[in-house]
């Protein structure tokens, strides 16, 4: 069965347990985007939406739609492709003044709607396929338009997204049921802004919210984007000049070190698993770029000459060239820290069979240049061997050989 299809089936014998228990939730003081009441913010991200027509993708009972109409005088269409679900929805708020209760395929749907002015789903685009789903959105809201996404990142039994764009068994939990299987695209951060950067979104802020309980494993991510301006139409080529060419290319380093645990890697404020490395800054060689990235990221110290280059990973990105030196730290000394004001912390080893899920995608292609048998899933990319690659002796730790 195709993998929406198990999904909709899933969410429509969940709408019909929840007919048969006469359950509707009630509408919500302030718009909620976690499960979980006082985390995150409220509908205040979608702007001022005062008149305005907004889309809740896969709206469900519809508390959510009757709220932002009832407290943001908004015109919300609320979009359900299970029918039960609808019917609770339509059941219980269909003369609600300013909402609209549809049962359809949002592609479907979109295609023959009038653009929005804001869209939002809370929980609920992770099941359907992002290169269905975003296209249509894309061409389904005004340039400028919000959307506003809360998503899975890391579920119950603290399993973290995938760095992959594929489904994967989820399950709807309920309280006195059998739970449902779903497939759901639960994905790194990274990841879900490049598909946005690609379908024509400008992502604004990714935020990781966590469950009060501080021991509860499960985070959600909240993703802030904006539908950009259509792109222009192509022009012919100009004649070439003498003067240089406008920089249109983002460089950086990652650097790898092997310790006698593993890996250094370290978690970015979003969620993606790093290895320490960044920008490249003007009249800078690639081996002091990594040792100030280290030092920067890290607290550990190493020389350029404990640097030994890789090669160079190139993909695109959005429309921007995305150059990337992988490079292997021999010798540092000291212990790896969380450094202030720096994005990327919880520095930690991990062994080369262990590897987590969640890498940074340059990260991951970094990895597998270096070793090309890891087993890590990543987007492709053009990469070029520097041109000695001697085995390096082995690495050591705080600067013993």
């Amino acid at each position: 069965m195709p993998v929406e299809d198990i999904n909709a089936q899933a969410w429509t014998v969940y709408g019909q347990r929840q007919l048969s228990r006469s359950y509707m939730p009630p509408v919500p003081e302030q718009l909620s985007w976690t499960p979980w009441e006082g985390v995150g913010p409220g509908a205040q991200i979608l702007g001022d939406i005062t008149g305005r027509r907004v889309l809740d993708i896969g709206s469900g009972a519809g508390h959510h739609v009757v709220h932002l109409s009832q407290a943001h005088g908004a015109h919300v269409t609320g979009i359900e492709l299970s029918p039960t679900q609808h019917e609770r929805a339509v059941s219980t708020h269909t003369d609600v003044p300013g909402v609209e209760f549809v049962q359809a395929d949002l592609v479907d749907y979109l295609a023959q709607a009038e653009p929005f002015d804001a869209a939002y789903a809370i929980g609920t685009l992770a099941f359907i396929d992002p290169h269905r789903a975003l296209p249509a959105l894309r061409d389904g809201l005004r340039p400028g338009a919000p959307l506003i996404l809360s998503l899975l990142h890391t579920d119950l039994h603290d399993r973290g997204p995938s760095t992959t764009v594929a489904p994967r068994e989820q399950m709807i939990l309920l309280r006195d049921d059998p739970p449902l299987a779903t497939q759901m695209w639960v994905l790194a951060p990274q990841l879900w802004e490049d598909l946005l950067t690609e379908y024509g979104f400008r992502v604004e802020a990714i935020d990781l919210l966590r469950h009060p309980d501080q021991s509860a494993r499960v985070v959600q991510q909240l993703i802030r984007a904006r539908r950009l301006a259509a792109r222009p139409a192509r022009l012919s080529s100009r004649p070439r000049s003498a003067q240089p060419p406008v920089p249109h290319a983002a460089v950086g380093v990652g650097a790898i070190l092997l310790g006698e645990q593993g890996i250094l890697l370290g978690r970015h404020r979003r969620g993606t698993i790093e290895l320490p490395g960044g920008s490249v800054e003007a009249g800078e060689s690639f081996e002091a770029a990594a040792v100030r990235e280290l030092r920067e990221e890290t607290g550990l110290a190493a020389r350029p000459d404990d640097v030994k280059l890789l090669g160079m990973l190139v993909d695109h990105v959005g429309g921007v060239v995305r150059v990337t030196v992988g490079a292997s730290v021999r010798t540092w000394q000291g212990q790896p820290a969380t450094q202030p004001d720096e994005s990327v912390g919880d520095w930690a080893w991990y062994p080369l069979d262990q590897l987590p899920d969640g890498l940074f995608v340059c990260s991951a292609q970094i990895l597998t240049a270096w070793r090309p048998g890891l087993p890590i899933d990543h987007s492709s990319a053009h990469f070029t061997p520097f041109a000695s690659r001697a085995p390096h002796p082995t690495p050591s730790v705080n600067g013993l050989a």
